[in-house]
């Protein structure tokens, strides 16, 4: 199984800290942004990995990360994403790299507690379909929301509903087959003029082959002022230490 990073986009809620350097490249507590996804998937036991980057800073990728020597690979891999065209746009772009395999696809500002192996090993032995990673949060409004069966089955996804049916967030750690790959081929912009990654997983939910794990552990983006805020005081406080000692 092959991992992707997804650390591209213009960061612009973040701005003017985003105007010289991509928003991955800012630092939580003591590590930049994106150390924090890709040892989520080394902890995993996932050791290929693609780093999907774009924008000026893009050549910043090669000279912090090298060959992943840091978190002892052997290699990275890099694509570069024209322009910002959405989360599935850019995965797009990791098609020939996962040459038939299931990824696990992580967006580059999530940082967890935990570790996922657990769900990576179940979706290993998942003979076809996606997996998602849901937590309870406080305010299910602001996300996209899952509603799931007793089985773990996800039966829909609501991006941002004014009502929700439960509290179960999805995050930015996605887990797909081959399949993917046409969907997002066959997809149409948004009324934002993006390739939404909901609209890909509510692709899988019609055929009937998404699968669910609620994250234990806290977890956060780090997009905004308040989330990178967030996340520097939730590592400092032993999260850093957790995320790599668990493996």
């Amino acid at each position: 199984m092959k991992g992707v990073v997804l650390a591209g986009g213009l960061g612009t809620r973040l701005f003017p800290l985003t105007k010289v350097t991509n928003k991955h490249l800012l630092p939580v507590y003591d590590k930049p942004m994106v150390h924090y996804p890709i040892q989520c998937l080394v902890n995993a036991g996932i050791s290929d990995i693609l780093i999907v980057t774009g924008g000026n800073s893009a050549g910043d990728f090669l000279q912090l990360l090298g060959n992943g020597a840091d978190f002892g690979l052997k290699d990275f891999n890099y694509t570069y994403q024209q322009g910002e065209g959405g989360i599935a746009d850019a995965l797009k772009l990791a098609e020939h790299f996962a040459d038939g395999e299931k990824i696990v696809v992580v967006l580059g500002d999530n940082i967890i507690e935990g570790n996922i192996k657990k769900a990576v090993d179940d979706f290993r032995a998942q003979e076809k379909g996606g997996k998602i990673l849901l937590k309870e949060v406080s305010d299910p409004e602001r996300f996209g929301v899952a509603t799931v069966d007793s089985a773990g089955k996800v039966a829909k996804i609501v991006e941002k509903p004014k009502d929700p049916e439960s509290n179960l967030a999805v995050i930015g750690i996605y887990m797909y087959d081959s399949t993917v790959f046409e969907f997002i081929n066959g997809l149409e912009p948004s009324g934002r003029g993006e390739l939404e990654i909901t609209d890909v997983n509510n692709l899988y939910i019609n055929k009937g082959t998404m699968t669910s794990e609620v994250l234990e552990g806290w977890w956060t983006d780090a997009g905004t002022f308040e989330s990178l805020l967030r996340a520097s005081s939730m590592v400092a406080k032993g999260g850093a230490n957790k995320l790599e000692l668990q493996g």
